[in-house]
């Protein structure tokens, strides 16, 4: 497959610089409602008289069907078109918002929830690919710096946004307006899109077969993986026979490896580039992501729980908890993206440290302190947190992404997204199945405010030890460069050595 598939002369320098702002903004309102609904869950609850299972599939249900559309969507955008598809993927994104809206029963709006997070995971590789495909050496970075702020910005304030329109909206059908505020800005977005985009096509001669079997296995592992971890509520009509799917996540990963290396031998080109996985810069980044983005959307749910149900504090107000977060995960995003061609992985890894450092202190605000400090003491050590956190995301997109062919990008980024989304999607069913289950077990044995208190601090360990792991693969990454700098160093010295002789 060509690296070179537009089909008209490249974009002015302007014009990228207005497709940058349609794939950040399209980018950050699928973000959002990953992070805008967990706050209107209590006001589903009462609207639609759902249970336990029900909210967890609409947050986590969200980041499967997200995570099983990444990978075909994006192999779809790099052998036709990132444009089509990205056009696609919005106007269903849309769409589904409606139905969202809409929906009359708990089952309606899981079907057109499922819809919705599909529509994302269509849009998001493209996004990807087209910043990959615009931009290249340190514009890159400074370009993922200003994304990972947004996606910052987007993941952190989204309860503080979806807590305003509840109160506009009505404890009861308020969570409506959080899907309602999706269609008139995807609408918009999609005049744009369809304007300022690059038209892609494929070259003549060039190989554009799309490995259905290859996209089905790794679908079948992807949602074998994710499936028992959105099933786990906490709560004691939990099955644990669920668990079993995790063999039938071994046998079809086993059987998508051994179908791409023959489909490979046989001349073709497979879904999932296994050299990609070669590159420790690629590995490693996919894997600091993937327990990340466990950890962050974990500990904001569980957050806004507890301050909602254990504090009593109305969503609006739970929400501004992570706004200091935000504030500083979209400054040191901004400046991570500049500082990354200079320290590289050793600011992921000064980031992490802070992240580790302002959970710790969150915990110790809502466990130690009276309930009406306690959440000015967690907004503060989230800022702590958010510091951190920005020179995580943006820094660590770029240096993943660092050595991946342009042809590539789209299936590439694909891969990291579901990383991340399967990451969601396990942090938050552990962190909120946590939670849940403290709640369950300690419920009649002491007084409300300890019980909240020993559902936080256990849901909150989870995200705490997900960032340790994050942190654990960041090192093991950093040590690998310096191992790699130091022998090409002297393979450098001997070939002087040699010359000068």
């Amino acid at each position: 497959m060509s690296d070179s598939r537009l089909s008209t002369a490249p974009p002015t320098d302007r014009v990228r610089w207005q497709i940058f702002a349609v794939c950040v903004a399209v980018a950050s309102l699928t973000i959002l409602d990953l992070s805008k609904v967990n706050v209107g869950l209590p006001s589903i609850e009462e609207s639609l008289g759902a249970g336990s299972s029900e909210l967890q599939l609409i947050v986590a249900g969200y980041a499967l069907a997200f995570g099983l559309a990444l990978v075909p969507a994006g192999r779809l955008g790099d052998i036709h078109s990132r444009k089509l598809m990205f056009i696609i993927g919005l106007s269903t994104f849309t769409i589904a918002s409606v139905l969202c809206a809409i929906a009359p029963d708990i089952t309606s709006l899981l079907v057109a929830r499922t819809m919705q997070g599909i529509a994302a995971g269509i849009q998001m590789p493209q996004v990807l690919g087209l910043l990959q495909q615009l931009f290249v050496g340190k514009e890159r970075g400074r370009v993922f710096g200003i994304f990972g702020a947004t996606i910052g910005v987007s993941t952190a304030i989204g309860p503080t946004l979806g807590g305003l329109l509840i109160a506009i909206g009505g404890p009861t059908d308020g969570w409506r307006l959080l899907f309602w505020m999706n269609v008139p800005l995807g609408i918009l977005a999609l005049g744009f899109a369809i304007r300022l985009l690059p038209a892609t096509g494929r070259k003549t001669g060039a190989r554009t077969e799309l490995d259905l079997v290859g996209i089905l296995l790794l679908g079948l592992a992807t949602f074998s993986l994710m499936l028992p971890f959105v099933l786990t509520t906490g709560g004691p009509s939990d099955n644990p026979l669920r668990w079993l799917w995790l063999a039938s996540f071994a046998a079809t990963t086993a059987m998508f490896i051994g179908w791409e290396r023959r489909y490979r031998r046989l001349g073709k080109s497979p879904v999932v580039q296994f050299s990609l996985f070669r590159e420790s810069s690629y590995r490693n980044g996919l894997l600091v992501a993937t327990a990340y983005f466990g950890a962050l959307p974990a500990l904001f749910l569980i957050a806004t729980l507890y301050l909602q149900q254990g504090l009593g504090i109305e969503p609006v107000f739970a929400g501004m908890v992570g706004i200091t977060f935000a504030l500083a995960a979209a400054f040191t995003s901004w400046l991570g993206g500049r500082l990354v061609d200079r320290y590289g992985r050793l600011l992921v890894v000064a980031g992490l440290v802070s992240v580790i450092v302002g959970f710790v202190l969150v915990i110790c605000a809502a466990i130690l302190l009276p309930p009406d400090l306690s959440p000015w003491y967690m907004a503060a050590a989230m800022t702590v947190a958010g510091a951190g956190g920005g020179f995580v995301i943006s820094p660590n997109q770029t240096l993943t992404l660092a050595q991946v062919p342009v042809a590539m990008a789209g299936v590439a980024g694909s891969m990291s997204q579901v990383g991340q989304r399967v990451g969601t999607a396990i942090g938050v069913a552990a962190g909120s199945s946590t939670f849940f289950a403290t709640l369950y077990r300690e419920e009649g044995q002491a007084s409300s405010l300890s019980i909240y208190h020993d559902g936080f601090r256990n849901g909150a360990l989870v995200s705490l030890g997900l960032v340790v792991v994050a942190l654990t693969f960041a090192l093991l990454d950093l040590r690998s460069r310096r191992l790699a700098a130091t022998s090409a160093a002297r393979v450098g010295a001997s070939e002087l050595g040699r010359a000068a002789a």
